[in-house]
């Protein structure tokens, strides 16, 4: 009989059990992953930012949770000798149109606490020499960090303390009781007083498992990158994005300079036709027959039909692509660019055909279940797994 379980060996799943021994030194705890490594899926195919907080709604979980995140991620960084360059970031209005939405930004991150600054054309260009643009938003506080390698950390730190991590395991049934939660998986049956699901892609279905209906459901969307190549790296300093499109839940293509050195661009935003879907070929039928049946995604592909058209005709014209690219940097050109990797965002959607904005927290009888957190998730995995200790503490 464990004292807790956590389904999903993510950085938000280890973050939790990192938290937990904060709390409970002498608790047994068990963390349940279905690969055979730690942070094989989001986590592992994360673009890699610290983010700032600055696009999300004052006074939200994600808002609170980046801000703090970004510091305490930064410090967890230097005090385990972590590689992390907090390099800062300029968000860029490429023409008069996006000037006020530039403003809106602005001001939703001083509302958030942060500190901006406005850049003009010509500090813009000392920042970025290559940038298109008529104005931007200095971001000082965002950076760069291998998510893989924090993970692996945490989880190091996570067995050090007595944690045990079960890999290459699929959780089959759950069964709760005013005792606990009996977890029957592929590898044997596992008994724990407390249950918290992390399973990122898949914790709708944990959820439901545990006999919780949840008025959302996991949608994949799939985000693809080229890199450019190592004679073009010059064209980026540090990171580059665009003025979000309000009426797109995405950021946009953007240029990424990563912890090794290697500048990626894009992603993307498309239909995975797989919950772990990471390349065009990649179907999963009971995936695609979920997404089809489910009335909210008709919802959102009724409302964003034109935008997700223009992504899908980006994810298979190269040209398209780069094109969108070139509103940033007009020098990069498709002879600079190679295939890169590919992430899938688990994105919660609900009935009505709206995308959830926030982290959501499922209370069970005797369980927790983190059923939406996107980005900024990495960034705030330490301030999330913190709070989830805080719920399990009111709730146990």
């Amino acid at each position: 009989m464990y004292d807790f379980t956590i389904i999903g060996g993510g950085i938000v799943g280890l973050a939790v059990g990192h938290a937990l021994f904060s709390r409970y030194p002498k608790a047994s705890v068990l963390i349940i992953e279905k690969e055979q490594e730690v942070a094989a899926h989001q986590t592992g195919h994360n673009s890699g930012v610290i983010h700032s907080g600055i696009y999300y709604k004052p006074g939200s979980f994600k808002a609170k949770f980046a801000k703090a995140g970004n510091q305490s991620m930064t410090a967890f960084c230097q005090k385990h000798g972590l590689k992390a360059d907090i390099c800062g970031k300029v968000i860029v209005a490429t023409n008069k149109k996006e000037l006020p939405l530039l403003d809106h930004l602005y001001q939703r991150g001083i509302d958030n606490g942060l500190d901006l600054r406005m850049l003009s054309k010509e500090e813009l260009h000392e920042a970025e020499p290559y940038v298109n643009g008529l104005a931007a938003i200095s971001v000082p506080t965002a950076g760069i960090v291998s998510y893989k390698e924090v993970a692996e950390k945490l989880a190091s730190l996570f067995a050090e303390k007595g944690g045990e991590i079960q890999l290459s395991t699929t959780v089959e049934t759950i069964s709760e009781s005013n005792e606990g939660a009996t977890i029957e998986t592929d590898k044997g049956t596992f008994q724990t007083s407390y249950l918290i699901n992390c399973a990122g892609l898949h914790s709708d279905r944990i959820a439901k498992l545990a006999g919780y209906h949840v008025d959302m459901k996991i949608v994949p969307f799939r985000g693809e990158y080229y890199k450019l190549r190592p004679e073009k790296r010059h064209l980026v300093k540090n990171l580059i994005y665009p003025v979000p499109n309000p009426d797109f839940p995405f950021l946009g293509v953007h240029f990424t300079r990563m912890i090794d050195g290697e500048v990626d661009a894009g992603p993307n935003a498309v239909l995975s036709f797989k919950r772990e879907g990471y390349r065009k070929t990649d179907i999963d039928w009971q995936d695609v027959a979920e997404v089809i049946r489910y009335k909210g995604f008709w919802q959102l592909a009724t409302k964003y039909w034109k935008e997700g058209t223009e992504e899908m005709i980006r994810s298979f014209s190269k040209k398209k692509f780069v094109e969108n690219l070139q509103h940033l940097i007009p020098d990069v050109t498709e002879a600079d660019l190679v295939p890169g990797p590919s992430g899938v965002r688990a994105q919660a959607l609900t009935t009505d055909g709206k995308l959830v904005d926030d982290f959501q927290l499922v209370r069970g009888r005797n369980s927790l279940h983190v059923c939406n957190a996107p980005s900024p998730a990495a960034t705030a995995s330490l301030e999330i797994g913190k709070a989830i200790v805080e719920k399990v503490a009111q709730y146990k």
